[in-house]
């Protein structure tokens, strides 16, 4: 059973009737509704988070407050990840201007209820002249077709359509469509928005209305599971309180509020309290570690570090930003297609969010893991900055110059220079570096990888180039007994 599972799991047994939130009348009558629901922000002044664009004049508020052109309002696509308000700000739309609100869901709806709603809008807009809002959610597991239909409503403002998706629109809604909408672009809510989500649910008259309170570790462990996501938050909260009331002994009179602690909220969602602070040492240590793991290609010790990163509510973005590092510095040129992997990560990583992120980043872990390993390319650029800033490289040479403005003849820049493309094997025999770097070497190709490949092509390089044919790493090692100076690791380094 998955988290997600858990957490499905837990919300429903608090919302049956009789279940442990109802049966200790601890919380008001709900009907249940899960908690979730009941705190749907009513008005643009409970929501949380999400300020650009809901600042003042930004085309999602004028459309909540009922602004609109000549034309009339326009649609809206919301892109966001979960539980960062989507449906509620949809509910917000529809209040403005005494809006009707039809919800379909692209999971189960088909282009026949899709024109069923036009249908409708079009008779609510000519015998009551009242607007109608489509909240479309999930547009994206709509075919092309599916959406094609929602075109002729769209553009002839039959109605507002508000579509909710977690996924990129830009590959997942056709152009048409988003041409015709406001895109608006939610981020997940930040550790103080969360807090202030449970904070209010635990004293408002729709939520548990001051029946519990909960301890400050409790309230930290259901911020860090919620990693940004409000539902989530409370659905732990939820299910939180119903095995607090549990563990009141049967016929115990309670006076005051119930307590919430860490142990309530580990076992509601069945999730340990991961011992990781995300703005202090264990932050850096964690990183720190999940670095030389892989550089150890110790594979199962940095999946480990990986886990225990997602589990604590850490960015994901912060850990794929790790990775391409280590991709580079760790991993280098004895496997390229390493730092490929990396960033691609990166990218999606930032395009699908959690919990499928995971998925995305233990991949990249793993290549990094188990991939050859060579620092050349690392060592190389540092070898050459400490050149750089000792003061060594004089002048550009001459023929090196660029040559292509006015002037550049007369000074004799460029004259001499041969163009690689003309000479055989597309490599020009010419001096390249300043007079006083004349035969540096800052890249030494180590024997792993893809590396034993370039060592034998350098060499071929060094002597069509007339340069002093270089000394791998392991040779030049050899001949001083030490290895090639290193940087810091940044991983250890705040910022």
């Amino acid at each position: 059973m998955t988290s997600d599972d858990l957490f499905g799991a837990a919300a429903r047994a608090v919302a049956e009737p009789g279940g442990a939130v109802g049966r200790a009348g601890g919380v008001p009558a709900s009907g249940g509704a899960p908690l979730a629901v009941r705190m749907r922000p009513r008005t643009l002044d409970e929501v949380r988070g999400q300020r650009s664009v809901l600042r003042p004049g930004s085309p999602l508020r004028r459309l909540i407050e009922g602004a609109g052109g000549a034309a009339g309002p326009l649609s809206a696509i919301i892109w966001g990840p979960p539980g960062t308000g989507k449906t509620t700000l949809a509910h917000l739309v529809a209040t403005a201007a005494d809006r009707r609100f039809v919800e379909l869901s692209a999971v189960t709806a088909g282009v026949k209820d899709v024109r069923a709603v036009m249908e409708a809008a079009v008779r609510d807009r000519e015998l009551y002249d009242r607007q109608t809002v489509l909240f479309l959610d999930e547009i994206h597991r709509f075919t092309k077709a599916q959406q094609d239909a929602l075109l002729p409503g769209v553009e002839n403002r039959t109605v507002i359509l508000v579509a909710a998706t977690t996924e990129n629109p830009s590959f997942s809604i056709i152009a048409p469509l988003l041409s015709r909408s406001v895109l608006v672009t939610l981020t997940s809510l930040g550790d103080a928005e969360v807090r202030e989500v449970v904070r209010s649910a635990l004293v408002d008259e729709r939520g548990l209305a001051g029946a519990h309170t909960i301890d400050d570790d409790a309230l930290e462990h259901v911020v860090r599971i919620a990693g940004g996501d409000a539902r989530r938050a409370l659905t732990s909260l939820e299910a939180a309180a119903g095995v607090s009331l549990d563990a009141v002994a049967p016929g115990a009179d309670v006076d005051g509020p119930v307590a919430i602690t860490l142990a309530h909220v580990e076992q509601a969602v069945a999730q340990a309290a991961v011992r990781y602070d995300r703005a202090g040492d264990q932050h850096y240590d964690v990183a720190s570690a999940l670095i030389k793991s892989m550089r150890g290609s110790d594979v199962d010790a940095a999946l480990h570090y990986l886990a225990r990163m997602l589990e604590a509510g850490e960015d994901p973005r912060f850990i794929a930003r790790r990775i391409v590092i280590s991709a580079s510095e760790d991993v280098g040129l004895a496997d390229p297609t390493a730092l490929q992997t990396a960033v691609a990560a990166l990218h999606a990583v930032a395009q699908i969010g959690m919990p499928e992120a995971r998925i995305i980043l233990a991949q990249a872990v793993v290549h990094n893991a188990t991939a050859p390993k060579s620092n050349a390319a690392y060592g190389g650029v540092n070898a050459a900055i400490a050149d750089v800033r000792a003061g060594r490289g004089g002048a550009v040479p001459p023929h090196l110059r660029g040559s292509g403005y006015a002037g550049a003849e007369r000074l004799g820049h460029g004259r001499g220079y041969v163009y690689a493309h003309d000479e055989p094997d597309a490599v020009a025999r010419q001096q390249y570096l300043p007079d006083d770097l004349t035969g540096a070497v800052y890249y030494r190709p180590t024997g792993n990888g893809f590396e034993q490949r370039l060592q034998a092509r350098l060499r071929w390089l060094d002597e069509r180039l007339g340069r002093r044919v270089r000394r791998t790493e392991d040779e030049a090692t050899a001949d001083t007994g030490a290895s090639p100076a290193e940087a810091d690791d940044p991983a250890e380094t705040p910022s």
